[in-house]
């Protein structure tokens, strides 16, 4: 059986704060110190190629974002890209590793009113020392009974950390990326949410599992406790 609904595990960055519009930002001011060495489209490209290219590398987040803009500058000029223009590129970098903490709608009156009668987990992927600054920064550090920061999330991920926090039958994903945060929560055997963001990673695309009985699809955060109630009387 089932079983009743016990943790709900949350995604970070899209779901509960804005951080892929840093990325966009960025990348527009990118494409502006390489403008000499082709449109915006193409230096966009090939950033794209970088960032695939060095995920197994150095991972998600800022800092390989950062290096994988420096390897792109140096590709794209053939070597000739200016001192100057690196600094520009280091400092956009850490200018982001330093943006304010923006929560989305509903974002903290749905952790809180979860709190307590849930055990909830922050589950997200990144880089430690900017994951753990965002959160102290967004205030709902405390509501939640556990962090995990991961490298990657996939079924096993899952399967891990909802196996040490109750079980992935007993457990809830919620997140803004199916890739990351639904399908594979759905496949360790725990309910999906998907809670679309404007603003999503193109890496983080694939079509939302619709035949999956425990797939649900919600406009923003402040329906999640009406579902949550609705899953516990169907249980």
């Amino acid at each position: 059986m089932p079983g009743k609904l016990t943790t709900i595990g949350f995604d970070a960055d899209d779901t509960l704060w804005q951080n892929e519009q840093f990325f966009r930002l960025t990348e527009k001011h990118f494409a502006t110190l390489l403008a000499d060495h082709g449109e915006a489209e193409h230096i966009s490209a090939r950033l794209l190629e970088a960032e695939k290219r060095n995920l197994a590398v150095y991972g998600f987040g800022i800092k390989g974002f950062t290096l994988s803009m420096i390897e792109t500058a140096i590709e794209v000029t053939e070597g000739r890209v200016p001192g100057s223009t690196i600094a520009e590129i280091l400092a956009a970098g850490r200018d982001m590793l330093g943006h304010p903490v923006e929560a989305l709608p509903h974002a903290r009156e749905t952790v809180e009113r979860l709190a307590g009668a849930y055990h909830l987990v922050l589950i997200t992927k990144g880089d430690l020392f900017d994951q753990e600054r965002k959160l102290a920064a967004s205030g709902l550090g405390d509501l939640f009974d556990a962090v995990e920061i991961v490298s990657d999330k996939s079924a096993a991920t899952y399967a891990r950390i909802f196996g040490r926090h109750g079980s992935p039958q007993t457990s809830m994903m919620v997140g803004n990326s199916l890739k990351s945060d639904v399908v594979p929560a759905i496949e360790a055997g725990s309910w999906g949410v998907y809670v679309p963001h404007e603003l999503t990673w193109v890496l983080e695309h694939v079509e939302p599992p619709v035949e999956a009985p425990r797939f649900r699809q919600l406009v923003d955060l402040g329906e999640l406790p009406a579902l949550i109630e609705s899953i516990g009387k169907e249980g």
